[in-house]
């Protein structure tokens, strides 16, 4: 820091949970709202809590005490917070560690709900500690409804001694049947006691300017990896009473999720913005020179943002054939389309043709997996060219994937097979010969769309893609005696529509679940293939394995 910049100290501290409660309750301890708003699944909460029982690190969490007024949250884990006290006393902004916090004040400060609903938003946040048969992570559950079993012992109550007092009695008059129940409230006050004793890291920042905290930020790793790129450029740029450039992205992928394609990371969005800025480095930038850069047109970029990322929306659901943002293979390969959509709103036909071999061939080869600043760089410069009226973009030398090993959604390569797949095979039918719409089942889980056929497990062909169609079931219904037990006038077109050749039936039906997959495997790669060819693009030869390359 320059010697005329304001100074700023950093006090290493410790407090235990009810400390950092109270500091929430009196108004002491703020969430500022330039990050990102609370964001967790239950599954987070309940590790949280599993971690700090048993003693693990939980990573540091980063304040900063200042004079300066922000604007800031009204609630933390779903729970209003008092007014903060009178402007003139330093109050303590939360820059890392929203998260951890809202889940512990959302859930140790809960108060004892009148009703009880299945909605996420109401169970999520009564966790409860399992006594006396739960192990490993099973001990910390949800409990959906009404009346849980009396062995649960509700967070809300850890730190209210009257509560747990009154936990402990209900327990001790009716335990478990087959349980002791002195046993269960020794082991209730054991689990407590480690929980109320817990003492997180703190780190505190004292004095400087937004700025100053950001750059100490930027150095101190104090939750695993370093502040990320958006948020850092959230906090520079932050004005009071306007909404943030973290509420921004937001805002713009929600929007977008609403449409029906589904949600993606804001992180794409906000790498498109850089690039639209004229910054394509995400790393390594003079964030400070960059929020000056972009501050007085934050608006304009993130406009021009959202209006290129919908064109780009439009070319991979309308001309590409992706229909949910879950199936785009790389991040990457988004954020290169909204720059391209910004240097050229209406593309012509030989662009767009350029753009789809493009995403074609750098999905199913690999292109992006791992890929370094330089080459995404060099990506977003021939996007730009591209625009411009230059000529090819698609990498050269490359070969596709082979057939993958296993259906696994972490794969681009797998990904890849599932747009084929569903457009390939585009008019599949129910058992009772009425058209099915995959996409619809598609956009309520992936996984759940499509079933295996073969279940026997231990087998590792019953892995391959080309185990799965997408189809309706009934619960506990096997999908391959769905398609054996097809009326007459079905048992050809039924199949074939979802790609099963009948060869490939003639072997299920003769209890060779191996050769059944085989087959249509073979059948799969060579209709594959063909839809390659027409790319310029030829794959490995027969089956690889499944590359795990995207989160």
């Amino acid at each position: 820091m320059a010697a005329d910049d304001p100074e700023i100290s950093v006090r290493p501290e410790a407090f235990r949970l009810e400390e950092l409660m109270r500091l929430l309750d009196e108004g002491r301890l703020r969430v500022p709202r330039f990050p990102r708003p609370f964001v967790w699944r239950s599954q987070q909460i309940l590790e949280l809590f599993d971690s700090i029982e048993r003693g693990y690190p939980i990573g540091s969490l980063l304040f900063w005490e200042t004079e300066e007024v922000f604007d800031t949250f009204d609630t933390i884990g779903d729970l209003p917070l008092p007014t903060p006290p009178p402007w003139g006393r330093p109050v303590s902004y939360v820059l890392d560690g929203h998260q951890r916090l809202a889940a512990l004040y959302g859930t140790l400060r809960r108060p004892a709900p009148a009703l009880r609903s299945p909605k996420q938003d109401d169970f999520m946040w009564s966790p409860y500690r399992v006594l006396g048969e739960a192990k490993g992570m099973l001990r910390y559950q949800l409990w959906k409804s009404a009346n849980p079993p009396s062995n649960y012992l509700p967070l809300r109550a850890i730190l209210r001694a009257r509560d747990f007092l009154a936990f402990s009695r209900q327990l001790f008059n009716a335990p478990p049947e087959g349980m002791d129940a002195e046993e269960l409230i020794r082991e209730a006050e054991v689990a407590a006691q480690r929980i109320r004793s817990y003492q997180v890291s703190v780190v505190r920042l004292v004095g400087g300017d937004l700025s100053n905290a950001v750059e100490v930020f930027t150095r101190i790793n104090t939750a695993g990896q370093a502040m990320r790129p958006s948020d850092m450029l959230s906090a520079l740029t932050y004005r009071a009473g306007k909404p943030s450039l973290a509420e921004h992205l937001d805002t713009v992928t929600e929007q977008v999720a609403a449409t029906g394609f589904g949600e993606f990371s804001s992180d794409v969005v906000f790498r498109a913005l850089l690039a639209i800025a004229g910054e394509d480095r995400s790393h390594g930038t003079r964030w400070e020179a960059l929020a000056t850069h972009v501050q007085g047109e934050l608006r304009d970029f993130v406009e021009a943002t959202q209006e290129a990322l919908i064109r780009a929306v439009i070319f991979l659901r309308d001309v590409v054939g992706v229909p949910l943002a879950g199936l785009i293979p790389y991040n990457d390969q988004l954020m290169l389309l909204i720059t391209f959509f910004h240097h050229r709103p209406d593309p012509d036909s030989r662009q767009l043709k350029e753009l789809t071999r493009w995403f074609w061939v750098t999905s199913w080869s690999g292109y992006f997996a791992g890929a370094g600043a330089t080459q995404i760089n060099r990506a977003i410069s021939d996007m730009r060219r591209l625009a411009r009226g230059g000529g090819a973009i698609t990498p050269k030398g490359v070969q596709a994937r082979p057939f993958p090993d296993r259906f696994d959604l972490r794969s681009a390569r797998v990904r890849a097979f599932i747009i084929w797949d569903l457009q390939e095979f585009s008019n599949r039918l129910t058992r009772d010969g009425l058209k099915l719409n995959g996409v619809d089942m598609l956009a309520r889980g992936v996984s759940s769309a499509y079933r295996s056929i073969v279940m026997k497990r231990s087998r590792y062909a019953t892995l391959s893609p080309a185990n799965r169609i997408i189809i309706t079931a009934e619960p506990r219904e096997l999908v391959k005696d769905i398609l054996l037990n097809l009326p007459d006038g079905l048992r050809d077109s039924v199949p074939a529509s979802h790609g099963i050749p009948r060869k490939a039936m003639d072997r299920l039906a003769a209890g060779d679940d191996e050769g059944f997959i085989e087959v249509r495997r073979d059948f799969l790669a060579q209709r594959e293939r063909a839809f390659m060819a027409r790319f310029g693009l030829a794959a490995m030869p027969g089956e690889g394995e499944t590359d795990i390359d995207t989160e």
